[in-house]
């Protein structure tokens, strides 16, 4: 065959070829923008169409890029390196993508924070049908522990249920509820697994609570995470979605991130700090630490344009200074103004997701 005629065979070829993905690509489209129209007697059932809606969001990665409030790092450095000797890390992620940090992969104590990925495991447990709310969990002698909380009171050998025991672990942040429920998920190394598992690289429990030594550590970026894990990304069912946020609102102490907040709002005279966020269109659900060499505070931020945003904060020092809290007040306070920003493509992009 002549040359002439090889080459135009070939480009007969991949025209063919360029032909047939163009013909597959734009019928995954149109199969896709039409799936919730498809007829109830398609053989495509509505589980098959979710799933299928899923894996192309998935493969066409429809996720928001991610922006630095750069003003607003520059402000929490200023704040943190003006106390030289605290060990602070701070995260910021607004659901619209715009983000700020400081050293927010710097492994820190995460004294009673760590109750909060145990939390998400114990739901995902619930998801998987590996334990059930109402089980009931028996308070034994290597439960039992110093500090916060009401169960080490109780007789040894006490049964109390799943959902009791969950509550208070976050409610009165419970250290006897909290190694109970360690020892029902199988341990400190099975946990441990379950953080690794949900890409919590940094999380590890080396002891029981109180942990008093502040040898069980975590990063804010982390535990940014695991809260954004159950609010943007489905790792827990919707029940338990439901769940993990009625637990976390029960959370008594909120003297640092919800308090920092309201002085951001130039509000310094508070009589009740819950019902303040409340009137000025804000719901925090946090979970804080104290073991007084370390504090923490980690929060889901519901904004009064109802989107959302997850904040942490983890402060190593001197036991029991006062301006480990007030660092964590003033550096939420800064992100106040920041809060006010949301921006029209942030709005467009959540329309994305509910479609």
């Amino acid at each position: 065959m002549p040359t002439k005629q090889i080459s135009h065979f070939e480009n007969g070829i991949k025209a063919i070829l360029i032909g047939i993905g163009l013909g597959i690509i734009s019928g995954t489209f149109i199969q896709f923008f039409d799936l919730d129209n498809i007829s109830s007697d398609n053989s495509l059932d509505k589980t098959n169409i979710m799933n299928y809606k899923k894996n192309f969001k998935k493969i066409f990665h429809f996720n928001r890029s991610k922006t630095e409030i750069t003003r607003l790092s520059n402000r929490w450095r200023e704040i943190i390196e003006a106390q030289k000797d605290l060990k602070v890390s701070a995260y910021l992620e607004i659901d619209d993508g715009r983000y700020a940090e400081y050293n927010s992969n710097q492994v820190l104590s995460a004294a009673s924070t760590i109750k909060l990925p145990i939390l998400i495991s114990v739901l995902k447990k619930l998801d998987n049908k590996k334990i059930q709310w109402d089980d009931q969990i028996e308070l034994t002698n290597n439960s039992i522990a110093g500090g916060a909380g009401w169960i080490r009171y109780q007789p040894q050998g006490t049964y109390f249920p799943i959902h009791e025991i969950a509550t208070e672990m976050i409610r009165v942040s419970d250290n006897s509820a909290t190694n109970m429920l360690i020892n029902h998920l199988g341990g400190i190394d099975k946990l441990n697994q379950s953080f690794y598992q949900l890409g919590l690289k940094n999380t590890e429990i080396k002891n029981f609570l109180p942990d008093l030594d502040g040898t069980n550590t975590s990063t804010v970026k982390d535990l940014v995470k695991a809260v954004k894990l159950v609010e943007k990304d489905g790792v827990l069912k919707s029940s338990s979605r439901d769940l993990f946020l009625e637990i976390m609102s029960t959370s008594r102490t909120n003297t640092l991130i919800p308090r920092g907040i309201l002085n951001g709002l130039g509000i310094n005279e508070i009589q009740n700090i819950d019902y303040e966020l409340m009137i000025q269109g804000y719901k925090v659900y946090n979970k804080t630490g104290d073991i007084g060499i370390a504090f923490g505070d980690i929060a889901l931020i519901r904004l009064p344009n109802n989107s959302r945003g997850v904040a942490g904060f983890l402060v190593k020092g001197p036991f029991n200074d006062p301006r480990s809290t007030e660092i964590i007040r003033n550096l939420s306070a800064a992100m106040v103004e920041h809060f006010k920003i949301q921006s029209i493509n942030s709005k467009n992009l959540r329309e994305n997701d509910r479609n």
